[in-house]
């Protein structure tokens, strides 16, 4: 699992008006290292050429330097339109130093319009990276991208090429050379094309996604590294651009040794997000920063911009090592007994605590007819029930939560913090029409020797006329106040209350905490899990996202310790997803959806519902998490 962090001051390059030849855009920035210093090969567009007809901006690859990856300055134009192959542009450069010399490859535009037949690869290779001295045309057939590997493997020069890319069935292939020179030889490619399909990467995509190279491969000690571009609804006229990566055997550059089959970037920034094409993120090049990966991209056409991933948490998570977060090997822990009626339907989604050395767990029980009310279990070891009450502990009060038709109504998804000498607990109260965050105190005391007729009166806590839930305070007050965590639609929202009195005090504000990332597996909907944490690096906050197959998943963020409404990091992929098949098959299939979280020591007991069926627990180590978010 890991964290992206895109560079604060993004983006690092832009268009410069007083530059004609990069006034429009400048952006699909590819770098290489030369000692201390970076050099930044980019496509840069000019605005339309009034006397031109065509009427339309043209690329070229501009060059600029940096000593510490960010700045750069120096810019001016390296590649140019000078050969008949690329007449109508050069763009999307990926530079790579083999043998001595650097191999820039870059697409070429022929003709206008654009289309398949006049787009593909061309090539210049330059000995000190100042000046071009020899240029060709590789690909007789359409192609965008390219970029050689920086070593030979097998005795063999080998390159990665997306072919076909503006045709269906876009694929991403290997091509291995025994010359330099078969690089530009037509006889070769021709009789490589005949044979593509031998040479493609299996890389799981519909024929309505798109996906093409990014990065040149960088070599790690696990495999060579891919940064590569994976587009949604590519067909359908409303793409979402994503960012994902492979990691390919040393020795063996076709086979793949791990993916992380999700996206782990989507647009979500300004700059990202508006553009001369709007909502697009590419990557094009990557270097090795110390312990980081540097992820360089263009953002909606038009910005050269950075990312850093760390490089062991990344591969960790390509390639499928033991999960951070770890099952119970007997889950599920409680599921319902058909002979008690209350919860004969499901037990699910639980609140816990821990009291004098025992963790309680308290559950959404389901009876037949779908009324929700609160169920209690304990156990000593975190893992093995020891007790289990034989009535709820909590059930529907308030006409707002009382059934009002057929369907589900009642006590959802409960919440609990211990805040002095009493429980909080904070749950969805519904009544089949609107659903509201509701929330009852009782005393430590009186939770110990279940005297549950002593909850207090239920308040609603969130305005009447929205649909608000997964709700709940963090556990203290805050140099900001009190905060009240909620969901609004598809939001995870914040309010600050002077008090936590209920009575006088309620959620009247939607301070934006955090949204659905398009095209990332919350795509669809973000909601807190269970009750954030107190760590020395800020509250640690599980939430559930649901992607948009409707799969329930589990993630991670870092709240700021004084404002919790500050978001200082989120795992870029699930730290918890569906797997088991008590997560898989259910009452509602693919879900996994935590409300209870209980600290010992470095351990994390996280209690979660199953397919809205079942009850299980898994465990994860604080550090290990914490880890994935600094």
């Amino acid at each position: 699992m890991f964290t992206i962090h895109r560079y604060p001051h993004n983006p690092i390059l832009s268009p410069i008006p007083e530059h004609p030849w990069e006034a429009e855009a400048t952006f699909n920035g590819c770098p290489i290292k030369i000692g201390k210093t970076t050099h930044l090969l980019y496509r840069a567009m000019s605005h339309p050429e009034l006397l031109a007809e065509p009427r339309i901006p043209k690329s070229i690859i501009g060059k600029a330097v940096s000593t510490n990856g960010v700045d750069f300055t120096d810019r001016r134009p390296f590649i140019t339109t000078d050969e008949d192959y690329e007449r109508y542009g050069c763009e999307d450069p990926r530079v790579t130093k083999f043998e001595g010399r650097y191999y820039i490859f870059y697409t070429a535009i022929s003709n206008f319009p654009f289309g398949p037949d006049n787009i593909k690869v061309a090539l210049a290779i330059s000995d000190d990276l100042e000046t071009v001295s020899e240029k060709h045309l590789v690909t007789p057939f359409n192609a965008k991208a390219m970029s050689l590997f920086p070593e030979r493997i097998n005795g063999k020069i080998c390159a990665l090429l997306t072919v076909d890319t503006d045709r269906p069935h876009t694929k991403i292939a290997v091509a291995e050379f025994d010359t330099i020179e078969q690089l530009w030889d037509m006889d070769f490619w021709n009789n490589w094309y005949e044979h593509v399909d031998e040479c493609t990467l299996v890389i799981p995509h519909n024929d309505n996604e798109q996906v093409e190279i990014g990065s040149p491969p960088v070599k790690t000690k696990e495999g060579w590294l891919l940064i590569y571009s994976h587009i949604q609804e590519y067909r359908n006229g409303t793409p979402i651009f994503g960012i994902q990566s492979l990691l390919l055997d040393l020795k063996k550059p076709r086979k793949i040794i791990g993916n992380t089959n999700k996206p782990f970037m989507v647009p979500e920034l300004f700059y990202e997000k508006i553009g001369t094409i709007s909502r697009i993120i590419f990557p094009s090049g990557a270097i090795i920063r110390g312990d980081m990966l540097d992820i360089y991209y263009g953002g909606s056409d038009t910005h050269c911009c950075r990312a850093s991933v760390n490089l062991k948490s990344l591969i960790g998570a390509m390639y499928r090592q033991k999960d951070i977060v770890t099952r119970f090997a007997n889950n599920p822990i409680l599921a319902p007994r058909p002979k008690v009626a209350w919860e004969a339907h499901g037990v699910f989604n639980p609140a816990a605590i821990e009291l004098a050395g025992t963790i309680y767990i308290l559950y959404r029980a389901m009876s037949d007819d779908d009324t929700s009310t609160v169920g209690w279990a304990a156990s000593t070891d975190g893992v093995t029930i020891s007790e289990r009450g034989s009535k709820p502990i909590y059930v529907p009060r308030g006409i707002y939560e009382n059934k009002q038709r057929p369907g589900n109504s009642g006590c959802e998804d409960p919440r609990a913090v211990v805040m002095g000498d009493f429980i909080y607990i904070f749950y969805t109260a519904y009544d089949g029409n609107l659903p509201r965050v509701a929330s009852s105190f009782i005393s430590k005391a009186d939770f110990l020797d279940k005297k549950w007729k002593n909850w207090s009166e239920p308040l609603l806590i969130t305005p009447p006329s929205v649909d608000d839930k997964d709700g709940c305070i963090v556990p203290g007050k805050t140099k900001a106040g009190y905060v009240v965590l909620h969901r609004i639609d598809s939001n995870i929202c914040a309010d600050v209350l002077p008090t936590f009195d209920f009575s006088k005090e309620k959620v009247s504000r939607c301070i934006e905490v955090l949204s659905p990332r398009r095209g990332m597996w919350d795509g669809r909907k973000v909601g807190i899990s269970a009750p954030p944490i107190k760590t020395k690096k800020g509250w640690l906050l599980l939430y559930h996202g649901v992607s948009p197959t409707s799969v329930y998943s589990v993630g991670a963020a870092l709240l700021d310790l004084d404002d919790p409404t500050i978001v200082l990091a989120r795992t870029a992929l699930p730290l918890f997803e569906p797997k088991a098949f008590y997560e898989l098959n259910g009452i509602v299939n693919n879900v996994v959806f935590p409300c209870g979280l209980v600290k010992r020591g470095n351990t994390l007991y996280i209690y979660y519902g199953a397919a809205d069926a079942v009850t299980g627990v898994a465990t994860a180590k604080l550090s290990k998490i914490l880890e994935t978010l600094s």
